[in-house]
Formats: C-alpha cells, sequence, structure tokens
C-alpha cells in the first residue's frame, strides 16, 4: 500500500483542471506575486523550494507549483516536452492573475525548470518582471544548443528503452529506492550533509502512482531544448543567475553567453546546487526579491 503524499510546504493548496492537466500548487502569503519552480529529476516536487516558499511569504503572496508528472499534479502516461512544462508556467500566471491582479511577476526556477521559465518569459514577456535562474541548466560550455525553435534533444530510442515491457517501472524503482535518492541528493549537495527532509519527502513522491513517466522522458532527453541558448540570449527583462561550486553541477562555463549582457547578474555560493537550502542568509540578500 502507498502512503498518501503530505503537502511538501503550508499555505493553501489549490489544485484546478486546466489545459496541461490536473495542475497543482501552494499559495501563502501576501503581497506583490512571486513564482517558484521546482527542478525535474527523478522524486521532483515543489518540496524543492521549501525555505523560498518559507521566506517570502512573509512579504509576498508565493505560487509554488508542482509541475506536471510530479507532486501533487496530474501523472498521466503522456509526452512531457519543454512545451507542456512551459505552458503549465502560462497557466501559473493566469492563475496568479486571479489571485493578484494582471501585473508582472517575479520568478525563480530551479535547474531544468529555468529552461521552461525563460522559454515562458520570451512567450509572455509582459507577464514576467524579473527571472531569478538557480543552477540553470545550458551553461556548460559544451555543444552549442541552437537548434531549430521548439526542438527538444530528445532520444526516442532511449525512451522506447526504458519504456519496454515491465522495464520502465522497473528502471524507475531502481532509481528511486531511498539510498538512491541519496546517493543523488548527495551529488547534487556536493556533501554528505543533505535536506534529511527533503530526501523523506522524495522517496515518498516517488512511490506515488504515475511517478515514472515524467522521469523516463527526463532520463530520455525529453524535456531539455535543443534551442536553449538562443532562448536564453532573447531574455529582455532583468535576470540573476546563481550557481554553487561542489557537487555535479558546477560547471558553468558556458555563462560568458549572458555574463556581460546588461540585465543579467551572476552570483556564485560556496555550496552545491541547492544554495537556498544552505546559505539561506546569503542567497536572500544576493536574490534581491
Amino acid at each position: 500500500m502507498v502512503t498518501p503524499l503530505p503537502p511538501a510546504l503550508d499555505g493553501e493548496r489549490i489544485h484546478i483542471n486546466s489545459r496541461v492537466g490536473g495542475l497543482s500548487y501552494y499559495k501563502a502569503g501576501s503581497g506583490p506575486p512571486l513564482l517558484l519552480i521546482h527542478s525535474v529529476n527523478a522524486a521532483a516536487s515543489a518540496a524543492e523550494v521549501r525555505p523560498l516558499h518559507a521566506h517570502y511569504c512573509a512579504t509576498r503572496t508565493v505560487f509554488s507549483v508542482d509541475l506536471p508528472g510530479f507532486g501533487f499534479s496530474e501523472r498521466s502516461d503522456r509526452a512531457y516536452t519543454p512545451a507542456l512544462m512551459t505552458e503549465a508556467l502560462h497557466v501559473m500566471t493566469d492563475e496568479i492573475s486571479k489571485h493578484c491582479g494582471s501585473g508582472p511577476v517575479d520568478a525563480l526556477a530551479l535547474s531544468l525548470s529555468c529552461e521552461f521559465l525563460a522559454r515562458a518569459a520570451i512567450e509572455a514577456p509582459e507577464r514576467f518582471r524579473s527571472l531569478a535562474l538557480v543552477s540553470p541548466t545550458g551553461f556548460s560550455g559544451g555543444k552549442p544548443r541552437r537548434g531549430t525553435p521548439g526542438s527538444t534533444l530528445h532520444m526516442p530510442w532511449l525512451l522506447a528503452a526504458l519504456r519496454g515491457p515491465g522495464w520502465g517501472g522497473a528502471v524507475f524503482r531502481g532509481l528511486t529506492r531511498p539510498a538512491v535518492i541519496r546517493f543523488f541528493l548527495k551529488k547534487t549537495w556536493g556533501s554528505p550533509h543533505i535536506d534529511e527532509a527533503l530526501w523523506r519527502y522524495d522517496v515518498l513522491s516517488a512511490q506515488q502512482p504515475g511517478a515514472e513517466f515524467a522521469p523516463l522522458h527526463f532520463i530520455s532527453a525529453s524535456m531539455f531544448s535543443a534551442d536553449i541558448h538562443t532562448v536564453y540570449e532573447q531574455l529582455k527583462m532583468p535576470v540573476w543567475l546563481c550557481h554553487g561550486e561542489r557537487g555535479d553541477f558546477t560547471d558553468y562555463r558556458g555563462k560568458t553567453l549572458v555574463q556581460d549582457r546588461p540585465n543579467w547578474r551572476i552570483s556564485v555560493f560556496p555550496t552545491g546546487a541547492l544554495p537556498h537550502f544552505e546559505v539561506p542568509d546569503a542567497f536572500f540578500a544576493a536574490a534581491g526579491l
């Protein structure tokens, strides 16, 4: 029997039926709106933004979303793509407008979700006042990603293999055993001193029905944009990029793409890929949200 998933965050949890399916988000606080977006991995959820949600709800109306395929949002067997995730963010800005009025919002995303946020911001720039990109993908300094608009790095053969008869569930269960989730969080932190509450929530979240569908698309690169360098270069609003110096997510040689642009600023922390868990005071001071 699967243990039901508890709320990841304080505040009101709202579930809507939308054009991207069932979408769940947490709302807390009052003041100017702030949208928080978790990363994408085998056990992702809004739990990854917990320190941010708790801090900013003192001065902002905070909206923390569970992306499609994760947390309390719909986990159906469908294609999980940048287009789907980007559309979910447009749904969220529509929701924010209902609660806070039609003005532009500040938004913060983690890791791969930074690509979705950047795309949403070039598709509807009037909806976003500023972006905060925490440990964003696409800046490793590897092969330029300037593919045709909307193209992805999807490997159909890999997705087919992962979804082979009986294999998909087995692969996912292997990747989400408690010890394996701990292993990957240590790589994210670059340290054995992970956030234990996040680990516990990740373990439980990965056991929910349908939990494997979005992660298998992630593993097959279906959610990575082949044109993300072009997308990042089109951003005109203020953008804050930050990353850590430890763990598996520290190659940011490619930030030369944007570091001289007047609307971009960059911070580096002596942490892993989730600095808001490790040095919250320094993070909040640098973020300026």
